[in-house]
């Protein structure tokens, strides 16, 4: 029987899937995350990635040295100086990984319920019968029946170079494995995750602080991403170094999240934190499958109710060698946008992918069509109801700024701020349209706003821009109708403001805070 009315109403027109995507200067409010490598570290390549829509450059120290990261940063630092677009760096440290070293080179097979030793034996060369491993205490960690996974899967996205191994005996400093699946191992170097087991290796190892303290002070790099974040107390430590390297003390850490230790002290670590990587190559490793998702769900709520970046990993692995994702993986990265994260990651995608700015313009695509149909009111009440009342002074305006944007259905949010957390605190109640972040330098501390404008590009539906120095923030007459004019134009050059248009602008007079609405003329 054919009815006239939906029992439910439809929550997205169906017509409009039918409807082309449109091209935009500003594809996406949620931010993509770039690693950076053979396949992309050309200028040409670069601006490319700038203009599909890249905020954030990555740079991986699990492979490489300094100098090949370097020669790669120097042309990003071109890409930006001809596209003119602002792209923020992120050091990723190696951190405790466990690490299979085939020296030869030589590929190795390991066929189903074959055993092989795992030893920590460097000077042994590898074969399928024993893989040499970085890590003298394994066989003290893991016992018979425990889970270990090795091969090339976290590296390069590819299944088809991975195995699963069980424990099945321990031999002093041995352990004997058996292989539940055939796999063929080729290249220099296997990463190994033991499954569910605490690895005693400290979470910022010796490599990690050498490179940061001269790679990473030379670059002052915006965000350090700490890999195999465990306890709260490892922020703290990467903190404390960092406030001893000068210019790195204002460098904010990203705590990733990558097993089962560092979701059971998720909490903990979510306040010392100023973002959170859910690094889901390995926590596809150390949960079941089926509890992924709830994971992922659970700790971008945490972090959106906290205001604090989700960045989430392993989204599209199949176009590291083609040119589409598949629709699982499509259906993937909207479903991360509508449950609230903040930038998604590309890793093997860009870093060794064949296609890096197809794959950056797709995922920004898809984001953009999720965040059409992303539930904003609801999200909005959850966000004031979580902060509950009194609201501090600057959390009501904030909130207030992005209830009145989206009453008066303004184009664009104009925040005048020195230290980035007002722009930020309205990105968290995640308005409809994008928040320009003026960033007004003060005169004493200029070089801490290159840092204020560079760390919002992984917010969602932030967009930084640096005004004149020579106005400060806090003035107390009303902000400079100039530097408000040059925020306009900018927004116009970006296509996201047009004649006619509202605009809310947030802004300091004096000690009070204002949200006013206006519009524009011709």
């Amino acid at each position: 029987m054919h009815s006239n009315h939906l029992l439910l109403e439809e929550p997205i027109r169906m017509a409009s899937i039918l409807e082309p995507s449109r091209a935009s200067f500003f594809p996406a409010m949620t931010k993509i995350v770039g690693t950076l490598g053979p396949c992309s570290r050309s200028v040409e390549v670069i601006s490319g990635c700038l203009r599909a829509g890249m905020s954030v450059a990555r740079f991986d120290f699990s492979w490489h040295d300094a100098e090949y990261h370097q020669e790669t940063l120097e042309n990003l630092k071109a890409a930006i100086n001809s596209t003119k677009k602002l792209c923020s760096v992120m050091l990723d440290s190696v951190g405790p990984e466990l690490q299979v070293v085939n020296k030869t080179e030589n590929d190795i097979t390991l066929e189903a319920d074959d055993k092989v030793i795992l030893t920590p034996d460097e000077g042994q060369e590898a074969s399928s019968e024993v893989l040499p491993i970085n890590f003298a205490g394994l066989s003290k960690a893991v016992k018979k029946g425990d889970t270990i996974f090795l091969g090339q899967y976290l590296f390069t996205g590819s299944e088809t170079t991975s195995v699963w191994l069980e424990v099945d005996e321990v031999k002093g400093d041995d352990v004997v494995c058996v292989a539940k699946n055939s796999a063929n191992l080729s290249g220099s170097l296997f990463t190994m995750h033991a499954s569910q087991i605490r690895i005693e290796m400290p979470t910022l190892s010796d490599k990690d602080k050498q490179v940061i303290s001269t790679w990473g002070v030379q670059n002052k790099i915006d965000f350090l991403s700490l890999s195999f974040t465990r306890h709260a107390e490892d922020v703290r430590e990467a903190r404390k170094y960092l406030s001893k390297l000068g210019d790195l003390n204002q460098t904010q850490i990203f705590a990733k999240i990558e097993n089962i230790e560092g979701l059971t002290h998720f909490d903990e670590i979510l306040q010392e934190a100023d973002g959170i990587i859910l690094s889901r190559g390995n926590l596809g490793i150390d949960l079941p499958p089926e509890k992924v998702f709830f994971f992922q769900k659970s700790a971008i709520y945490k972090c959106n109710m906290a205001g604090k970046p989700a960045v989430i990993t392993r989204v599209v692995d199949t176009m590291t060698n083609n040119l589409r994702p598949t629709r699982a993986e499509a259906t993937d990265v909207a479903n991360a946008v509508l449950d609230g994260c903040d930038a998604i990651l590309l890793g093997a995608e860009t870093l060794r992918g064949l296609y890096p700015i197809e794959t950056i313009s797709t995922v920004g695509k898809i984001c953009a069509e999720a965040e059409k149909v992303f539930n904003q009111d609801q999200y909005f009440k959850e966000t004031v109801k979580y902060v509950g009342e009194p609201m501090a002074h600057l959390e009501s305006i904030a909130s207030s700024a992005v209830r009145a944007a989206i009453k008066v259905k303004a184009s664009i949010i104009i925040c005048f701020t020195s230290s980035g957390r007002a722009a930020r605190l309205i990105a968290k109640y995640r308005p409809t349209m994008p928040v320009l972040s003026v960033v007004i330098p003060r005169l004493k501390t200029n070089s801490s706003s290159a840092f204020q404008a560079t760390q919002s590009l992984i917010v969602r539906g932030l967009l930084p821009l640096i005004a004149d120095p020579r106005q400060p923030a806090e003035s107390i007459d009303a902000i400079d109708e100039s530097v408000l004019k040059v925020a306009i134009d900018h927004g116009k050059t970006l296509g996201i403001v047009k004649s006619h248009d509202r605009v809310v602008v947030c802004q300091k007079v004096g000690d009070a805070s204002v949200v006013k609405i206006i519009e524009l003329e011709d």
